[in-house]
């Protein structure tokens, strides 16, 4: 990742901001979170998850710099998780922080999403 992006997603998560990286390693889209997801933030959420061009659209998310998540993340993770298994894809979360982790728990998520302790375990099979 250049330090540029680096620093931007450092910046969002001390603003309470989302920032969203995606690249791409071995075909799978990669999106790289930092800050906060709530109603504010969840269209950045919702565009960077969009993998509509894709023909097997396989995503990880890398949450490790995630602060905090309301319902709007459950509900846009949910959503993608759909999209991405109808089109024949998948989505992983990786390396959700303590807090967030405990709201996906909490809810059920975990249980439905693919969710990974790092992110190079997300990105193996």
């Amino acid at each position: 990742m250049a330090e540029e992006q680096m620093a931007d997603t450092e910046q969002a998560a001390q603003s309470g901001q989302l920032s969203a990286v995606v690249t791409a390693t071995d075909g799978i889209r990669v999106v790289a979170l930092a800050g906060e997801i709530d109603h504010h933030t969840a269209d950045t959420l919702r565009h960077a998850l969009d993998a509509t061009d894709e023909s097997c659209p396989r995503v990880v998310v890398d949450m490790g710099k995630v602060t905090f998540m309301d319902s709007s993340g459950i509900n846009i993770f949910i959503a993608a998780h759909r999209a991405l298994s109808e089109a024949g894809g998948w989505l992983r979360l990786a390396a959700p922080t303590e807090n967030v982790m405990r709201t996906m728990s909490i809810v059920g998520l975990d249980g439905f999403v693919d969710c990974r302790a790092s992110l190079s375990q997300a990105l193996g099979d």
